[in-house]
């Protein structure tokens, strides 16, 4: 019988105690304690977390550098390990489970030890031996989990709010597109799940367009916060152990890194425990998440039936709809895409929570805002474009139903109301209804208005925009002996 191999392991040593970390392990013992206490979802850091991260310890090492606090070799050598890690070529090294200790800790030092490993590697040192590059001494030089890590959850939404930008403005395009070629065709308007007034799907689909624009529109405001950070002012925002400088030469030297126009914050205290700029971020996401699951709700319902439901748009078909009904077809994108809805206004909740919970000079609940954050980001960005490639771009009009629909109900009624009075109107619908016949026919039927006169009044695609009142017409429609005779049945 073969023997297992056993897995070779290196002894380390911190302020608790000694532990064994895997020999080929570019984490220490630090990370091995936290793999080992909080194995709690199995779900790891966003690559645009460790990139975060990455950016901003290259930033410091350059900022301390500059400042002399650095020796140029350790310096070089601790640059030159971040860019593995901005460049995500050591993501299997952050081991960690996104819920953990509070104020993002355990990923910070994951990623200090993962830094000071490569760059004593570099140096002709081993891992684990942290010598000459010490993960807290030198990586961590004027820095603290608690304003590295609001830092890199802000960064990391910036990176994803890009891609979710331009997928918001595509799918905006798509229905404007959209708009423009069903621009003409009059539709039954409804409100309240009823019967309302006619509008053509022009009106509609540019309305879905104008919607996602101010939803693009949050999230550019929330960009804008975002790029306010608190980095360099370490445990509490006093800046104890960073030189006087250093926050403002380390935010120059991050901006100039990630290419973003980034700012110190007027405030690091505030920065510290105030998490209002990514909670705003999720606001931003949340008013998305609404818009997005309401235009998929109303292609859900124009597209009912499709002979017994409303039946106006034909989505197309990405799958079979059913394991017992043959031939039935769902409307399964944009159910698919309500669900990610719902999961980023549950992610909302969660972050507003959290952002509330930042009790005296520090917010210890950073790493669950930034795994919410990152996870709605994603799910958003690759629901919008899911709901245009696979769905808005390829849906049609079913005109022939539309126009169906348009002749046989009795959208028009609302036209004829400023000519006839409410009471009037009211009564003419009622009797239609109740007799099944179109309002046109009854109107004539009792003598109140001219056939072509009618047909003017009635006519949808005027009914779809504002019209002026012709007092005259009105006048003369109301003197009538026909019409004077209904006023009294009333």
């Amino acid at each position: 019988m073969r023997r297992r191999a056993r897995r070779r392991t290196r002894i380390e040593r911190d302020s608790l105690g000694v532990k064994a970390v895997p020999a080929d392990a570019l984490y220490g013992i630090f990370t091995q304690r936290a793999r080992e206490t909080f194995a709690l979802s199995g779900l790891r850091a966003h690559p645009a977390y460790i990139r975060a991260l990455g950016m901003i310890k290259k930033a410091a090492a350059e900022t301390n550098r500059r400042l002399g606090l650095l020796p140029p070799r350790l310096a070089r050598a601790i640059e030159r390990a971040t860019d593995r890690v901005i460049t995500n070529r050591v993501d299997e090294a952050f081991v960690l489970d996104v819920f953990q200790a509070g104020a993002g800790t355990p990923h910070h030092m994951n990623a200090n030890e993962v830094i000071a490993n490569l760059a004593n590697e570099a140096l002709g040192g081993r891992r684990g031996v942290y010598d000459p590059v010490h993960p807290n001494n030198h990586v961590n030089l004027g820095q603290s989990s608690n304003d590295v890590t609001p830092t890199a959850a802000r960064l990391a939404a910036l990176q994803l709010l890009t891609p979710l930008g331009r997928e918001v403005r595509l799918l905006e395009q798509a229905f404007r597109r959209r708009a423009r070629a069903d621009a003409r065709v009059v539709k039954p308007g409804r409100t309240h799940l009823q019967d309302a007034v006619p509008i053509t799907f022009g009106q509609v689909f540019g309305g879905y367009g104008e919607a996602l624009a101010r939803a693009g529109q949050g999230l550019d405001r929330a960009r804008a916060d975002l790029l306010e950070i608190g980095l360099g002012g370490t445990a509490v925002g006093t800046g104890i152990t960073a030189h006087p400088r250093f926050r403002r030469l380390a935010v120059q030297a991050l901006a100039r890194i990630t290419g973003l126009p980034l700012r110190p914050t007027r405030s690091p205290v505030e920065t510290t425990w105030n998490m209002s700029a990514l909670a705003r971020c999720s606001a931003a996401l949340r008013e998305l998440a609404l818009v997005v699951s309401k235009l998929c709700l109303d292609l859900r319902l124009l597209a009912s039936g499709p002979h017994t439901g409303l039946g106006e748009l034909i989505l197309p078909a990405v799958e079979p709809g059913s394991s017992i009904m043959p031939g039935k077809i769902n409307p399964s994108v944009p159910e698919a895409v309500q669900m990610v809805s719902v999961q980023v206004l549950g992610n909302d909740a969660a972050v507003a929570r959290a952002a509330e919970a930042g009790e005296l000079e520090l917010n210890v609940m950073t790493p669950v805002i930034a795994f919410d954050l990152w996870w709605s980001l994603e799910l958003l960005t690759n629901a919008v474009r899911l709901l245009r490639t696979r769905c808005v771009e390829g849906l049609r009009v079913d005109r022939r139903r539309v126009q169906t629909l348009v002749e046989g109900s009795l959208i028009q009624a609302t036209a004829l109301s400023p000519y006839l009075g409410y009471d009037v109107t009211a009564s003419l619908v009622k009797k239609a209804l109740g007799q099944r016949r179109p309002l046109r026919e009854v109107v004539l039927a009792r003598g109140l208005v001219e056939p072509a006169v009618l047909d003017r009044l009635l006519a949808p695609a005027a009914l779809t925009h504002p019209q002026r009142l012709d007092v005259t017409l009105r006048r003369r429609l109301q003197a009538t002996p026909a019409f004077k005779a209904l006023v009294k049945q009333i």
